[in-house]
């Protein structure tokens, strides 16, 4: 090989006169002598030239120069031989000329990818009509992903391709390195037609990548309604768990993305077990998840759950848990679940501390949040330190709704929060007959703190006060949450202030609380 006439950022004389298809330039460099495999920085030849930019006698008089097959079959340095490159760009003369030269139909590049995969890639059917008479091999995977000529004609919604390439044998079920079939592609990106042509070809509905996904669960994902509508009515399964952990439905991926028209469809066919049986997860989470108003109330309406299962993949116990994680959308998906009947528990007040929602904290508890029993008093002990600092908008409200004080009063509490804090919540119990373990918590905190403290454990109860918290025990619940309930006790006007702790949230400068009403949580903050 000469390679006087080769640099490194150029073509050879002779590649520059096929590349511009020059046939008088390309004649006199020949007649010269000059070379015809002269590589550039590309590896790049002149065949490779004249064959990319469809210079038709160029390639002819190439051809002509060196007749051997193994200039025909030369490669660049990504593998590309003079086959590769006129598909690519859908140049049928020039394909045809290669051909009748001798060129493989099924050679391929350094990444596995063959003519025929390319020609697809061009778009025109001519050429793939023209490979596939020279003898290229429709079976098989046609580049290095494991894609087949087929998967690229469906990703490219060619229908012609894709019924060019059913009749003459493609495999319908190759998979590529995912497991990825041509239908599953189909219903991906919703190539409706493709998706069509396939099923009537016999294509497998049902079939699996490796990561368990079906053609259903991946339309139902993507948004694809029609594709959607199609797989259900050809025999797709709605039912075929898509994934390893067993749970995951086309609903749930429905749902999480927000594809309420999908939902419709899904929600006849789909089993209930998913919604509330302990191994399951509810498509009420996913919907949740996502943040999409409309597929929750969708299947609220539909009969599932508010409540649902614990749901372990997501870590929270009930969809009203996984809402906190919203931020613009976690007001209306509260609404919406309240309205369908999900229940209030401690969780729920835990995680309004959590997340400084103090406005729908006493929301909660005025809708009915039970105050006990509780089994999760831990957690919420824990997320009430933590929101000390702020304890004049969620506290009252807690106490004032009948919470037993001495669910508060043990040694987190106590040991952690400040001193006006302890002070406020002693407030709400007869401080000289408490039980003898939180009487002595509260002497070792008095000790190694201000005189307040001290001083309030020193003073006796007066004999009102002590009849307020008579009088509020034997009120229930349901009362002491009521915005009027005490306002109407047979009292005059005064003891009403009294038992609502008036003096005790003016001398701690705290407003009197002003509960949400019903539909002023969306507007809340």
């Amino acid at each position: 090989m000469d390679f006087t006439e080769a640099y490194s950022d150029t073509c050879s004389t002779v590649g520059l006169a096929a590349r511009e298809g020059n046939v008088k330039v390309l004649r006199k460099l020949l007649q010269k002598g000059h070379s015809v495999d002269i590589a550039d920085n590309r590896g790049w030849m002149p065949i490779h030239e004249a064959a990319y930019h469809n210079s038709v006698q160029c390639l002819q008089m190439l051809i002509h120069a060196d007749s051997s097959e193994n200039y025909i079959k030369t490669k660049t340095f990504e593998g590309f031989c003079a086959l590769h490159l006129a598909a690519s760009q859908g140049h049928w003369k020039v394909v045809q000329i290669l051909l009748e030269a001798g060129a493989d139909p099924n050679v391929t590049t350094s990444e596995e990818t063959t003519p025929l995969f390319l020609a697809v890639g061009s778009g025109r059917i001519e050429v793939l009509k023209l490979l596939l008479e020279g003898g290229a091999n429709v079976s098989g995977s046609h580049s290095l992903c494991g894609w087949n000529s087929l998967h690229q004609a469906t990703f490219q919604e060619n229908t012609e391709m894709v019924k060019l390439l059913l009749k003459k044998g493609a495999n319908k079920e190759c998979q590529d390195d995912f497991g990825i079939t041509s239908l599953f592609v189909a219903a991906q990106y919703g190539k409706f037609e493709s998706l069509r042509l396939l099923i009537s070809s016999g294509a497998n509905v049902n079939c699996q990548a490796l990561d368990k996904a079906t053609p259903l669960f991946i339309a139902s994902q993507e948004g694809h309604t029609s594709c959607v509508a199609q797989l259900l009515s050809s025999g797709a399964d709605p039912n075929l768990y898509c994934n390893e952990d067993n749970w995951q439905l086309p609903i749930h991926a429905a749902a999480q993305m927000g594809h309420a028209d999908i939902l419709d469809l899904l929600i006849p066919l789909t089993d209930r077990a998913c919604d509330t049986e302990p191994d399951k997860v509810s498509p009420v989470y996913s919907a949740v998840f996502g943040g999409h108003q409309e597929c929750v109330e969708k299947l609220l309406c539909s009969g599932y759950s508010p409540d649902a299962q614990t749901c372990l993949v997501f870590g929270f116990s009930s969809p009203l848990c996984m809402a906190f994680q919203k931020d613009c959308e976690f007001f209306g998906i509260v609404n919406i679940l309240l309205k369908y009947g999900a229940l209030l528990n401690e969780l729920h007040l835990a995680y309004c501390l959590k997340y400084e929602k103090f406005s729908v904290f006493c929301y909660f508890l005025k809708k009915g949040c039970p105050l006990e029993p509780w089994n999760h008093i831990s957690e919420f002990m824990s997320h009430a330190v933590k929101a000390q600092d702020k304890y004049k908008e969620w506290l009252p409200s807690l106490l004032l709704a009948g919470f037993d004080p001495l669910k508060l009063l043990c040694s987190s509490w106590i040991d952690s929060v400040a001193e006006d804090v302890l002070i406020f919540s002693l407030e709400f119990t007869n401080w000289r007959g408490l039980p003898p373990e939180v009487d002595k918590m509260l002497s070792a905190r008095a000790s190694r703190s201000s005189g307040a403290l001290q001083q309030h454990l020193a003073s006796i109860p007066s004999l009102s006060h002590l009849c307020r918290l008579e009088i509020r025990s034997c009120l229930k619940p349901e009362h002491l949450r009521s915005d009027t309930f005490v306002s109407l006790l047979p009292l005059p006007r005064s003891l009403h202030q009294y038992l609502l702790y008036s003096e005790v949230l003016r001398r701690n400068e705290i407003p009197e609380p002003a509960f949400l009403q019903d539909g002023e949580i969306g507007e809340a903050t």
